[in-house]
């Protein structure tokens, strides 16, 4: 039972933090445009900041923002009243839904890069150990050494990719 409540109280964490966040960013275009709710132009404004902020955390180079098409298409989807606006509680439906695909990208770098890599580059170690004269040198490697520097060159070599 107390791991479900814990469980449900991550949940609800992350909720609000995502809330903080785009309530942040919806009270910024909104007050540098004198808006109550935001038309396409402020919300697409709003998409790159969201993305700036999301590429400043992140261990690859950069993510592309939604084109402008994509951006029009979910608002049409978010908009819950039909005005042509969004307010707050549509915004936060619609950051959720617009970086829903980023999150799943970062997600699968992020997992290939820390938890694939320095299995990885255990198992080549395991077995570059068997071959003459290269063996001498991975043996001498401490385990923690080889598998960072694998992983360190896997990470390097998705950011240049990016790049």
């Amino acid at each position: 039972m107390e791991q479900v409540l814990n469980k449900l109280q991550g949940i609800y964490l992350r909720k609000m933090q995502i809330k903080i966040i785009t309530d942040r960013i919806f009270d910024t275009v909104k007050n540098d445009r004198g808006r109550a709710n935001l038309k396409f132009e402020d919300l697409y404004i709003a998409v790159l900041l969201v993305y700036n902020d999301i590429n400043k955390f992140l261990p690859v180079t950069h993510i592309d923002p939604p084109s402008k098409a994509k951006v029009r298409e979910i608002m049409k989807e978010c908009d819950i009243n039909f005005d042509g606006e969004i307010d707050r509680n549509e915004f936060y439906d619609f950051i959720k839904q617009i970086t829903s695909d980023t999150v799943t990208i970062v997600s699968k770098r992020l997992i290939l890069t820390f938890a694939i890599a320095p299995t990885v580059a255990m198992l080549t170690k395991k077995i570059t150990e068997g071959i003459p004269h290269v063996g001498n040198m991975v043996r001498w490697l401490p385990n923690s050494v080889y598998a960072s520097t694998v992983t360190l060159a896997v990470w390097w070599h998705q950011k240049q990719k990016l790049s």
